[in-house]
C-alpha cells in the first residue's frame, strides 16, 4: 500500500493509464519581427481565452448551473490577462524572442517565484501558470494538447500532475480515479476531481516510475491510499467499502437543505469555513447556517502585493451577498507561522509558530490592520458581519483591536459611510493560555470560536507538521479535550454564543462530546456540511451524555479514540442490520 494525500473522497477500481508528461514543447523557430510576433501572441491569447471560456461551459453544464466550480478555470483568463505576464510576455518580444519562447520564458519565471513561496497556496498556482503556458505554446505551434476526453471503462489516470484544464475536459464517465506525484487539497484539480466525483490522491511522490499502462489499481480517495496490483482479498474489500460509499452519498443528498437538528430534535448551528466566493457559494447551495470562518489570509496570498481597502471591500462585500443574509464570520489577517506572504516583510523566525504572527503582526502593523478592518466594516452594510481576532493570549490584544475598531467607526460616522453599528467582534480561542482566561476573555467578546488544530498544537507543545512528534497530535487527549469543555463553559456562563471552526467540529467521534459540552455552533469545510449534518442527527443528547462520561474519566489518547472508534463503528453496523444492508 501506497500513501499519498487523499484529496477527493470515494473508491476507485481500475486500470492504469500513464500519462508522464504534459508539457508542450517549444519548436525551435527563427523569429519574424516584433510586431508579427506580438500579433502572434496576442491572436494566441484570443484563442486561449475563447477556448478556456468554452472549457468552462461544458463543465458548468455538466455540474449545473448553480455549481460555481467552473470558476476555477477562471483563475487562468486573470493570469493572461494579467498586465505584468502580458508586459513580461511582451519585453521577451521585444528583445527578440519568438512568441511561444516569451511565453515559456515568461510562465517559467512566474512558475518559480511561486514555486519558491513557503506557501502551499501560492505553490498550487504554480500549476494554472504551466498549464496555461502548454496551452498557449500548443497554439502558436499548432500542436495539440494532452486528450482525455476518450477512454475506456475503469480509468486510473496516473501522471506527474494534472492540470486544470485536462480535468475540466477529460471522459469523466470512464475515469475511476486520479493519482499524481504533485498537487494538494487546495490545487485547482483537486477542487474540480470532487466536483465531479472523481476519487484523487495526490502527492504520491514516485509513482509514475512504479506504474505502467493497464496495471490493475485500487484508490481510496478519503485516506489517501493506492494498492498496486491488489490481491484478490484486498480487490473484494474494496468493492465492499465502494459500495458503501456510494450507498452513503446517496443518502446524504437527502440532508440538503435540511435543517440541523439532533436526533431528539435539539436544532444546531452548521456553518462553513471558506476561503472564498466559490466555498460561500458550495456552502450555501448545502443550506449552511452560514460561515463560522472566512479564512482572509487565502486572499492576500494570491497576490504579489497588499490588497487596497477597496480590493478588500469587494471580496468581503461580494461574501456577504453570497451568504444570503446568514452569518459570515471573518477572521482578521492570520498570517506567519506556516503562512508567510513575501511582500509582508515577515523576518526569518527559529519558532514562527511562537512568534509574530495573526493578532500580533496586526497589533505591530496597525496600517495594515486599519485597512483590513475598514474593508469589512465598509461590507458589513452589505450583510451579518461578523469580526474575529486569532490567536488571542491576552485580555490587553481584545481592548487594543477594539479601540481600534471603535476609532475606525467614528471615522466612518463623520464620513457618513455606512457599516453595521451593532457589529460583533469575537474572539478565536486556539492557545493554552485564551483557554485557561476564557472566563475573562467571554467578558470582552461577542462570541467565542475555538480553533482546534492550533488548541492542539499549543496544548501537547507539538509541531504538527513534524513528523516525528506527530503521534502525539490529537484533540482526543485528555487535555485537549477538557480545555475545549472549560472554554464552552465559560462562554456559557457569560451568555455568549461559542463555536468551533477546526477541523474537529467535523470528526464524528467529536460530535457526541461536543453536544454533550454545549457547543453551539459547528463550523466545518463545506465538503463536510452533509456527512456532519448527518451525524449531528444521529445523535441525542441522553446518549450523547452518556458517552461524553465515560470518555472524560479516561486518562490517555488511546484509551479515548480506540473507545469513540468501537462505539461509532458499532453503532453503524447496528443500523446498517436494521436497514437490511449488512453482509452476511
Amino acid at each position: 500500500m501506497l500513501k499519498g494525500i487523499g484529496t477527493s473522497g470515494g473508491i476507485g477500481i481500475g486500470h492504469v493509464l500513464l500519462i508522464e508528461d504534459f508539457n508542450a514543447e517549444v519548436i525551435d523557430r527563427q523569429p519574424e519581427t516584433p510586431d508579427i510576433e506580438r500579433k502572434r501572441f496576442l491572436e494566441a491569447k484570443d484563442t486561449f481565452v475563447s477556448s478556456t471560456k468554452e472549457i468552462a461551459a461544458n463543465l458548468k453544464e455538466k455540474l449545473g448551473a448553480g455549481d460555481k466550480t467552473a470558476l476555477v478555470l477562471q483563475n487562468q483568463i486573470y493570469l493572461i490577462n494579467d498586465q505584468e505576464l502580458e508586459s513580461g510576455i511582451t519585453e521577451g518580444i521585444n528583445n527578440g524572442l519568438s512568441a511561444e519562447n516569451a511565453v515559456d520564458a515568461t510562465c517559467r519565471m512566474y512558475a518559480d517565484i511561486f514555486r519558491s513561496m513557503d506557501s502551499e497556496v501560492m505553490n498550487q498556482r504554480v500549476a494554472d501558470i504551466e498549464d496555461l503556458r502548454n496551452r498557449i505554446v500548443n497554439i502558436l505551434g499548432g500542436g495539440q494538447c494532452t486528450d482525455l476526453s476518450s477512454l475506456p471503462p475503469d480509468t486510473i489516470i496516473v501522471a506527474s500532475e494534472l492540470h486544470p484544464s485536462i480535468t475540466a475536459t477529460m471522459d469523466t464517465e470512464h475515469v475511476a480515479g486520479i493519482i499524481a506525484e504533485k498537487g494538494g487539497e487546495t490545487s485547482h484539480a483537486a477542487i474540480l476531481a470532487r466536483a465531479l466525483e472523481i476519487p484523487a490522491v495526490l502527492s504520491l511522490k514516485g509513482i509514475c516510475s512504479r506504474v505502467k499502462d493497464n496495471d490493475p489499481v485500487i484508490i481510496d480517495g478519503e485516506y489517501g491510499e493506492v494498492f498496486l496490483n491488489p490481491s484478490g482479498k484486498t480487490l473484494k474489500i474494496y468493492e465492499k467499502k465502494r459500495r458503501i460509499y456510494a450507498e452513503r452519498n446517496e443518502e446524504l443528498k437527502r440532508y440538503i437543505d435540511k435543517a440541523t437538528l439532533t436526533g431528539d430534535g435539539s436544532k444546531v448551528c452548521l456553518a462553513a469555513n471558506i476561503g472564498g466566493d466559490k466555498d460561500c457559494s458550495k456552502a450555501m447551495s448545502l443550506g449552511a447556517d452560514g460561515v463560522g470562518l472566512f479564512r482572509t489570509e487565502f486572499f492576500f496570498l494570491e497576490g504579489v502585493s497588499m490588497p487596497t481597502e477597496e480590493q478588500q471591500f469587494e471580496v468581503y462585500k461580494k461574501a456577504a451577498v453570497l451568504s444570503k443574509d446568514k452569518f459570515i464570520t471573518i477572521r482578521t489577517l492570520d498570517i506567519g507561522g506556516d503562512k508567510d506572504i513575501p511582500y509582508m516583510g515577515l523576518v526569518k523566525e527559529n519558532n514562527p509558530f511562537l512568534g509574530y504572527r495573526a493578532i500580533r503582526y496586526c497589533l505591530g502593523r496597525v496600517d495594515v490592520f486599519i485597512t483590513q478592518l475598514r474593508a469589512i466594516l465598509r461590507a458589513s452594510a452589505y450583510g451579518k458581519i461578523r469580526i474575529m481576532l486569532p490567536l488571542i493570549t491576552t485580555v490587553e490584544e481584545v481592548q487594543t483591536a477594539r479601540k481600534i475598531i471603535s476609532d475606525i467607526c467614528k471615522d466612518l460616522d463623520r464620513k457618513e459611510i455606512p457599516y453595521d453599528k451593532n457589529i460583533q467582534v469575537g474572539v478565536m480561542v486556539e492557545t493554552p493560555s485564551a483557554s485557561l482566561i476564557a472566563d475573562l476573555l467571554a467578558k470582552r467578546a461577542d462570541f467565542f470560536s475555538i480553533g482546534t488544530n492550533d488548541l492542539t498544537q499549543y496544548t501537547l507543545a507539538v509541531d504538527r507538521g513534524n513528523e516525528n512528534v506527530s503521534y502525539l497530535y490529537s484533540v482526543y487527549n485528555p487535555s485537549v479535550l477538557r480545555s475545549i469543555r472549560n472554554i464552552i463553559a465559560c462562554g456559557k456562563e457569560a451568555g455568549i454564543e461559542v463555536g468551533m471552526c477546526g477541523e474537529a467540529a467535523a470528526s464524528p467521534g467529536m460530535i457526541p462530546l461536543l453536544l454533550s459540552f454545549g457547543l453551539d455552533e459547528f463550523s466545518v469545510s463545506p465538503s463536510k456540511i452533509l456527512e456532519t449534518r448527518k451525524n449531528i442527527a444521529s445523535w441525542t443528547k441522553e446518549e450523547a451524555d452518556k458517552v461524553t462520561g465515560t470518555v472524560m474519566a479516561m486518562e490517555s489518547e488511546k484509551e479515548v479514540s480506540g473507545y469513540l472508534s468501537d462505539y461509532i463503528a458499532a453503532r453503524e453496523e447496528l443500523r446498517r442490520k436494521k436497514e437490511g444492508k449488512a453482509d452476511g
